[in-house]
């Protein structure tokens, strides 16, 4: 009953995960592009703005703003939604800089060289740019992916019905507190293994593309 339950909650921190990280890496990297590249100054004071408020606010406290605070002024968001967009925002300050630091690593001179063979700056920053900067920022962002599975515990404030959810549930109807958080510690090593076997193989293929 104990794995039942835990097992569950395991689809929804799985769920949660996946699309709280497709939602950073999106972000971040849009709002890289328009830091790195941008010329407006605006857009870029707002960019740097977002990324220190969101980095240095605890991420409880945006997925309570999310939950409790939308729904008193008449927009409610459901558990999962409100866990999902919250630790994405979050993530996309997060991603922005890993992706900035992959542009900012790459050697100036080959914008230019792409540049004096004809290529729009579109198709630089498509096809020479953004290729390396993602090899460089793929072991941080795997590094923040993992990090993210594990920060989908604190999503149970919001009673998103994940693993610590139903491990805290679970305690209460047994009592049997050991068995249980030492499950879910298990459950959780057991999610975040084949991670960052995936991450490792993604790095060991852009390894080889790039020799």
């Amino acid at each position: 009953m104990i794995l039942e339950g835990l097992l569950a909650g395991a689809g929804v921190t799985i769920a949660v995960t996946l699309a709280s990280l497709l939602l950073s890496v999106s972000l971040g990297f849009l709002l890289a592009l328009v830091r790195q590249f941008g010329r407006n100054r605006v857009l870029h004071a707002l960019i740097d703005a977002y990324c220190e408020v969101m980095r240095n606010i605890p991420a409880l406290t945006h997925l309570f703003i999310l939950y409790f605070g939308l729904a008193s002024i008449g927009f409610r968001l459901s558990s999962i939604p409100a866990a999902i967009l919250g630790l994405g925002l979050i993530g996309g300050a997060v991603t922005c800089d890993l992706f900035r630091a992959g542009f900012a690593a790459l050697p100036k001179g080959q914008a230019e060289a792409a540049f004096a063979v004809g290529l729009t700056p579109y198709r630089t920053i498509v096809d020479i740019l953004t290729p390396q900067a993602m090899r460089i920022a793929l072991p941080s962002l795997g590094n923040y992916a993992v990090q993210l599975l594990k920060d989908t515990s604190i999503v149970s404030a919001i009673a998103a019905p994940e693993i610590m959810f139903y491990a805290r549930s679970l305690v209460t109807s047994s009592f049997q507190t050991t068995l249980i958080y030492s499950t879910v510690a298990v459950l959780y090593l057991a999610l975040a293994l084949p991670l960052m076997w995936a991450i490792r193989m993604l790095e060991t293929r852009y390894g080889r593309l790039k020799t």
